[in-house]
């Protein structure tokens, strides 16, 4: 079992204790099904992170079972329980291949993710769901989140009125000001160009 503890994943340290927990998981031969227990710290943000290990290390093989504390936007995206219901499916549960989505940072997404304009500004910028454009111009942001079947992405504008999805297998913005956050994590670097598309390999994910 891979347990979330109090060091922040998105920094240095939390980046190198998840791969070596992960690394750890992996050396025993044995090992056909990792369980994941997120702690309260942005349990979704962890298992994204260990999830991205597994990929990097080309062991999407291995069943992964998520525990989570408390009801998240991963658990509502795949229709998981939390708390001890969650430990009683990880344990008995089978495991069912998901579309696992990724972006071009080779980070996972696994509950949800915005794409948003620098400082609070609206994105100026264009966006698209495979050939269908999403928007051109400013918006106030793109939201996306992972499918738990195919095609495997859908997005939409972050916008309270017009909250119509797009689906398809990847989800692109470019922009001038563009910023990402993933899991409720803001990172404050601009990029030109953010991505979030179905990786070739699926998850292997403990469903009920």
């Amino acid at each position: 079992m891979l347990g979330q503890n109090s060091t922040p994943h998105g920094n240095a340290a939390g980046k190198a204790a998840v791969r070596a927990l992960v690394s750890g998981a992996l050396d025993d031969p044995a090992t056909t099904r990792i369980v994941i227990r997120g702690g309260p710290d942005n349990p979704d943000a962890f298992a994204a992170a260990v999830l991205a290990r597994l990929m990097i290390a080309e062991r999407l093989d291995v069943e992964v079972a998520y525990v989570a504390p408390v009801a998240t936007p991963a658990t509502r995206r795949y229709g998981l329980p939390h708390g001890p219901a969650a430990d009683t499916l990880a344990q008995s549960g089978n495991a069912r291949a998901v579309p696992l989505i990724r972006d071009d940072a080779a980070t996972v997404l696994l509950g949800r993710a915005r794409q948003l304009g620098e400082g609070g500004a609206k994105l100026h910028g264009e966006s698209y769901v495979d050939n269908e454009r999403l928007f051109t111009g400013d918006v106030r942001g793109v939201v996306i989140e992972p499918l738990p079947e195919a095609p495997g992405v859908r997005a939409r504008l972050d916008h309270p009125l017009r909250r119509r999805w797009e689906t398809g297998r990847a989800a692109q913005t470019g922009g001038t000001n563009l910023v990402v956050e993933r899991e409720g994590v803001l990172t404050d670097r601009v990029v030109k160009r953010s991505t979030f598309y179905r990786h070739h390999v699926d998850l292997l994910l403990v469903l009920p």
